[in-house]
């Protein structure tokens, strides 16, 4: 199984004698400790005829932790002893693979349908190769990288190329020594444009234009392109999306990237988290600093960042270029509960009793040595405890807590069979026994710590004083160092070592040595890591890495949404013929896992663990009904393995569904290994008594959610301090939560006439009323937006389209508006909006919805934006319409503060015969960026 986890680091005492030293010793962290020599007989990363290997890198890059687990690993980890250069790269749109004459590059544009059509992939083809004439280097080495690219080099002792790579980059950067550049194509190329030092090229049917210093020429001859470059030492390419686009290409051709970061920040109060991905460069020629990066689909479905018109086809669906050396992402958090709150529905003696068969059992571990299935058996446990302390069941949740203690301890310390290794030339922790490569190839290790620190944040929750660093936390934090280490300036861990930040989710192979790139599978274990900081973070103060997690769940949420699940049915192939991968490649994604074409292991292995950070899946209900219809008709009936994980995850989207299955079949079955009878009974009872969770709504807290039932809404925190808090929702909701504890409510606390039920029972925007502020607005009966929701949902109609097309023009519409609003603009930020809509059983039918901004009140809207329709499904059912997955159809003029303005809502059906309905009073929600 190969995956990759996410977390954080705190300033930890490393004093590393190092791997292969002359005699083992224990190194102390806290009351923990690791070795810093593998026990005995265990093996290291080595290729794949078992000799041991070293990171691959230039003496300039000796000293610096490797990124193992990432997209260009293949280039420092030698897997093969005949290949000593590199596996296919996919950089998107840019695909490279590292030969002996430089660097080969590609841009596939068409898929295939493999493995009896169960994997798609734009597998990389190469259109031409960048070297320099005569190069014929022995190997190729990663000389440097930072977040998001990499620069290989090459050198066979008189030529010496270096070039630099990335995610998202159109351009190809070579700095060279030794020879004119070459650029060998892999077929005649056909010049479109000559002019000296620049010259266009279409290989293959793509599109290039290569760049020499100025006063050099590019010379074409037969399938060899070259240029003298006159004393200088530079040259570039770029992949153009069209020929007309040479000239804007050629603006940044000599402001190479000298390296890329991203930076996030977790605007708790506001409930987002924003990203900002930059690039650095400096002007080989002139003054040109900027550049052109191309941003995939969970970008730019989340930036309000200006982008062009070009695009380029990639297996994540279409990328948009932007202009400029930064970008910046938004995002609503969806939050992480210890565990799920008390609901009335759940027979609390049939729980005890399901507690308890766990808590007795002869081995609650069930055997479990390595590090995967000790993790999921951890994993299990940990569950529990919240669970045995709502009911009351302390002795049961006590003894559970000293299980986990316990051998967590065991590993956490040397000398026993089990215990954490430090390897010095990898500057990596791994656990012996290991499993499924974690040791001889890297792979895995967010996947499997992801489960360590769930479960002492778990028993952080409960003790204190058990997590300090003087204690046993401080090996907690050496975990997340290893898998998820925040710091870029840490000499003993690499920065987020399997999380690729541009991306949008982690790797599981530490040497990527595959055709396709690299690969993961179970994309739910990686958010189970990012879960576990924030949990861990919230219980131990930590906020630095509670943000960390926030950061590495939201963005690998969305990443998962689109490229495992195709949410928005915009990704995968029209021919591919499934709705979601079990595993997501650099070349594509396969509906398959590492050990068995089984349905439902394909579909439950990027569900499982189910713990409150599951509840994101929720964000896309319909998306889990797909799935779970894949399943069961690929299957020829429901889940009869990992019935309980199908269960759980149907209760995400449909609780009453998933209820009535675990009714149907009672307890006799047997668990999946890292279920119990007492989770899955307490997780689909709850949900079934609370409603689906309602990702809706944002809180002003990482660790609170929110459950509609019937136009009902439950409101749920876990308040970690030691003084009571209020949580307040996005909707208007408040809740108050007493020290130490998780509190659920309706929103009492909430803003309005006083009776807590969120109704100031007027029209908010009157003349004569004080200007509204705030963000969020309701769409409420009566044609009004309040900045609450009422105390129950209702539907207003909206008209028949009469069988005419009304894409971009407003026929018959809704139309709901506060007046006299102020407002700052906050720049980078953009419109969202949340609207439940229900067609019915009608077929073919699209709303769409209109925001405008009239910003001083005077009648004139200085800003309309439309956004594209959503096209409903003929089933009976409240369904999702988001500003951020439609995306604009259009927009006209600029956002500025508001003084007393108005802002608009309109909705209509933009095709199709027949009615639908709008939810309003709550459910559906305007966001807007004004502070």
């Amino acid at each position: 199984m190969t995956a990759a986890v996410a977390t954080a680091a705190a300033g930890i005492g490393f004093g590393v004698v190092g791997a292969g030293s002359a005699s083992a010793a224990a190194v102390p962290v806290g009351s923990g400790s690791y070795s810093d020599t593998r026990p005995s007989g265990a093996a290291g990363p080595e290729n794949n005829a078992g000799a041991p290997v070293k990171p691959k890198v230039t003496s300039a890059a000796a000293d610096k932790p490797v990124p193992t687990n990432d997209w260009w690993s293949s280039l420092a980890f030698q897997r093969y002893p005949d290949n000593p250069y590199s596996e296919n790269m996919y950089g998107h749109p840019l695909t490279y693979k590292a030969v002996s004459g430089g660097l080969e590059v590609g841009y596939p544009t068409s898929h295939a349908i493999v493995g009896e059509g169960r994997q798609y992939e734009f597998t990389h083809k190469r259109d031409l190769t960048v070297g320099l004439q005569g190069l014929n280097s022995p190997d190729a080495k990663a000389d440097s990288w930072s977040d998001w690219t990499v620069t290989p080099q090459w050198s066979d002792g008189t030529r010496t190329l270096r070039t630099t790579i990335g995610h998202g980059m159109p351009y190809v950067y070579a700095q060279g020594s030794g020879g004119a550049a070459r650029i060998s194509a892999a077929s005649a190329p056909d010049v479109f444009a000559d002019d000296g030092n620049v010259l266009g090229v279409t290989i293959g049917g793509h599109h290039y234009a290569l760049f020499a210093p100025s006063g050099s020429d590019w010379t074409v001859s037969g399938t060899d392109i070259r240029a003298d470059l006159g004393g200088k030492d530079y040259f570039s390419l770029a992949v153009l999306p069209s020929t007309d686009a040479l000239a804007t290409y050629r603006k940044y051709a000599f402001s190479f990237v000298t390296g890329s970061k991203v930076s996030w920040d977790y605007d708790r109060a506001a409930g987002r988290v924003k990203a900002t991905y930059t690039l650095s460069t400096t002007a080989k020629e002139g003054s040109e600093r900027g550049t052109l990066q191309a941003l995939y689909r969970h970008q730019w479905l989340h930036t309000s960042d200006a982008l062009t018109s070009y695009t380029y086809t990639s297996p994540r669906g279409t990328m948009k270029v932007r202009e400029g050396t930064s970008f910046t992402t938004s995002q609503p958090v969806t939050g992480v509960l210890p565990g799920l709150p008390t609901a009335s529905g759940v027979d609390k003696a049939k729980l005890a009793g399901h507690l308890r068969e766990v808590a007795n059992a002869a081995d609650p571990f069930d055997g479990a040595t390595d590090t995967y299935w000790t993790g999921k058996q951890l994993g299990k446990l940990a569950q529990l405890v919240p669970i045995a302390d709502q009911i009351g069941e302390t002795a049961v949740r006590d003894k559970l807590l000293g299980l986990l203690k316990g051998r967590l301890q065991e590993w956490f310390t040397v000398g026993g069979a089990s215990e954490f290794s430090y390897d010095r030339d990898w500057r990596t922790l791994t656990g012996y026994p290991a499993s499924y490569g974690s040791d001889k190839e890297l792979n895995d290790h967010h996947f499997h710590y992801s489960y360590y620190v769930m479960a002492a944040a778990i028993v952080a929750q409960y003790d204190k004083e058990w997590a300090a660093d003087s204690a046993w936390g401080g090996m907690v934090k050496t975990l997340v160092r290893d898998a998820a280490n925040p710091s870029r300036t840490d000499s003993k861990f690499p920065f987020l070592r399997g999380f690729d930040v541009y991306a949008g989710h982690s790797w599981a192979a530490g040497h990527a040595g595959f055709a396709a790139g690299n690969n993961q599978e179970s994309s739910s274990e990686s958010v189970n890591l990012s879960a576990g900081l924030i949990l861990w973070g919230s219980a131990t103060g930590d906020d630095s890495l509670r943000d960390l997690g926030v950061y590495l769940l939201t963005t690998e949420s969305e990443a998962i949404a689109q490229y495992w699940f195709d949410a928005d049915q915009k990704v995968y192939p029209e021919n591919f013929g499934h709705d979601v991968v079990g595993m997501v490649w650099g070349s594509g994604g396969a509906y398959s896992t590492w050990w068995t074409a089984n349905p439902e292991e394909i579909h439950g292995i990027n569900v499982l663990p189910v713990t409150g950070g599951s509840l994101h899946l929720a964000r896309n209900k319909d998306a889990i009904r797909r799935s779970i219809a894949e399943m069961e008709k690929a299957n020829g009936g429901p889940a009869v393995e990992w019935r309980d994980i199908f269960w759980e995850f149907q209760a995400l989207a449909d609780p009453a569904k998933g209820k009535a299955a675990w009714d149907a079949q009672g307890a006799g079955y047997t668990p999946e290994a890292g279920e119990t009878k007492a989770h899955t009974y307490h997780w689909i009872a709850t949900l079934d008594a609370l409603g689906a969770p309602d990702t809706s709504v944002t809180a002003d807290s990482p660790t609170a959610a929110v459950f509609t039932k019937n136009g009902t809404r439950t409101y749920a925190a876990h308040n970690y301090s030691d003084t009571a808090r209020t949580v307040t929702f996005s909707d208007g909701g408040k809740l108050t939560v007493p020290a130490r504890s998780t509190a659920t409510g309706t929103g009492t606390a909430g803003p309005g006439d006083g009776d807590g039920d969120g109704d100031d029972g007027g029209d908010p925007g009157d003349p004569d009323d004080p200007p509204a502020t705030g963000d969020t607005f309701h769409l409420r009966s009566g044609g009004t937006l309040n900045t609450s929701a009422a105390s129950s949902a209702t539907a207003d109609t909206i008209a028949s389209a009469g069988g005419a097309n009304h894409d971009g023009t407003p026929h018959r519409p809704l139309v709901y508006e506060i007046r006299n609003v102020n407002g700052d603009h906050e720049s980078g930020g953009a419109t969202d909006f949340r609207l439940k809509v229900d067609a019915g059983t009608a077929v073919g039918l699209g709303q769409q919805a209109r925001v405008s901004y009239d910003l001083t009140g005077d009648g004139t809207f200085e800003r309309v934006e439309t956004y594209r329709y959503f096209a409903t499904d003929p089933v009976d059912g409240w369904e999702e319409y988001a500003a951020s997955r439609a995306g604009l159809r259009s927009a006209s003029g600029s956002l500025g503060d508001l003084r007393g303005g108005t802002v608009r809502v309109e909705v209509w059906s933009a095709i199709g015969n027949a009615p639908a309905k709008l939810q309003v009073g709550s459910g559906s929600v305007l966001t807007i960026p004004f502070g």
